[in-house]
């Protein structure tokens, strides 16, 4: 079981030393749209969770009521497709192009696979040199065929980058838990409380016995079409599970204790907060696929699991 935020288990940490920010983006064409976005209403909403099944350490809890303001949101994380177009724009290089090497999860390895370095806590994840967005499991692989698939190997920097690019920006965690509930009052998930009512699979997890078998009863093993499953009450797709989203916010333990209008998490930290889950979550080890859950990674970290979709004021 991965009870602590700062373990590696969900997406671990690069320990490259740089602060993740921003690279400099001149606003492109797509400035400004909302092609592809959904405007949400805002207003009061309950966030968070007081049930046991979340860690201590995440601070889920207490459930508060918080009030936002009218906002635009993707219904989609950014796909390949998406994010090449903002590559070929501005010649954009992202922090694992950059730096050479990112973290694969060691099942998506192929057997032949040259030996690679482990993170010692979550020995499935995998340093690769030559993985990065167009690599996702390292220099042998491309993205043939999942043009409709979330970009990853994307670090904060690099997903802030795409949204000045659009003219767009990260959702807030509190925008984003508000768009995951889809309209529904305190439940475990985008569509209620059960995780496959009536038998069907509702979002992309793990299946099986982790790491060592995946039954891939959902249909995937790895990442998913970002329309995959249907959408929750707000028109979201795969607002749980696939891949892990970024979000605007510094990660705080305590964040519940914040502002209740509008929170923009901390003032400042060392984790930013990634918030739905991804493709590896299994409930031995990782339910942070429920809507109230949280966890967090340094902003300089890329892995196969995280991606983003944005959202802006309205």
């Amino acid at each position: 079981m991965c009870d602590d935020a700062d373990r590696p288990c969900c997406a671990p940490s690069s320990g490259r030393g740089e602060a993740g920010d921003a690279a400099p983006v001149q606003p492109g064409a797509l400035a400004g749209a909302t092609a592809g976005m959904v405007l949400l209403p805002g207003g009061e909403f309950l966030m968070g969770t007081d049930d046991r099944e979340g860690y201590p350490a995440d601070g889920e809890g207490p459930v508060r009521a918080v009030t936002l303001a009218p906002f635009w949101i993707a219904t989609a994380a950014v796909s390949n497709a998406e994010f090449a177009a903002f590559i070929e724009a501005t010649g954009y290089l992202t922090d694992a192009e950059r730096h050479g090497w990112s973290f694969v999860f060691g099942g998506l390895l192929p057997d032949d696979f040259d030996e690679t370095r482990g993170v010692e806590a979550a020995p499935w994840w995998r340093q690769v040199h030559g993985a990065d967005w167009r690599h996702p499991e390292g220099p042998q692989s491309d993205l043939a065929g999942r043009d409709d698939h979330p970009v990853v190997q994307v670090t904060w920097g690099d997903a802030a980058s795409y949204c000045s690019w659009v003219g767009a920006r990260l959702p807030t965690e509190a925008e984003w838990e508000y768009a995951a509930r889809g309209g529904l009052d305190q439940r475990r998930f985008p569509w209620g409380d059960e995780l496959t009512p009536g038998g069907n699979h509702r979002c992309n997890i793990w299946q099986g016995e982790f790491p060592r078998l995946n039954t891939v009863d959902d249909g995937y093993y790895g990442t998913a079409p970002v329309r995959s499953f249907p959408p929750n009450g707000y028109g979201l797709y795969n607002i749980v599970g696939n891949v892990w989203e970024w979000c605007h916010d510094w990660f705080a333990r305590d964040a519940a204790q914040g502002p209740r209008h509008n929170p923009k998490g901390a003032a400042f930290g060392t984790h930013r907060v990634i918030r739905g889950g991804s493709y590896l979550c299994h409930a031995s080890y990782c339910n942070r696929y429920r809507v109230a859950a949280r966890s967090s990674n340094t902003p300089d970290s890329s892995t196969g699991n995280m991606g983003f979709r944005p959202a802006r004021d309205a």
